[in-house]
Formats: structure tokens, sequence, C-alpha cells
């Protein structure tokens, strides 16, 4: 079962393009935005320890992302 809520992907499915979503669809977009974000994440993590940093900024994350495609 992923973290993040199902409530908030069906939410966030309805206010961006107005459509319903199943609660399976939902778990099954849950769990893959989770996998991307914990991708991203540790990416960003490697990036600020290359410059010699504890804390990811935006820059981190926004590389990471950029690299990405």
């Amino acid at each position: 079962m992923a973290r993040i809520p199902r409530a908030a992907i069906r939410q966030l499915v309805k206010g961006s393009i107005g459509a319903k979503i199943t609660e399976a669809g939902a778990e099954e977009l849950a769990r893959m935005l989770e996998r991307e974000a914990e991708e991203i994440s540790r990416s960003a993590v490697e990036n600020a320890a290359r410059e010699g940093r504890y804390k990811v900024t935006k820059k981190d994350v926004m590389k990471c992302i950029m690299s990405r495609g």
C-alpha cells in the first residue's frame, strides 16, 4: 500500500482534469508517484552530497528532474 493517500490522488485527478478515478486506479497512481519521488529523492541527495551539503535544495531536485529526459 502506498503512503500517499488515495483521497489526495482522487482530489488531484478530479481537480486537474475533471475526471473520476477508481480506488484501484488511485492506489496504482499513488504507488507510481511514490516510486518516482523516491528515485528523484535519492538522486537529489547524491547531488547535494557531491556538493558537500547535507540538505537537499530545490536546485538538487530540479537538476535530477531535468537530467531524466
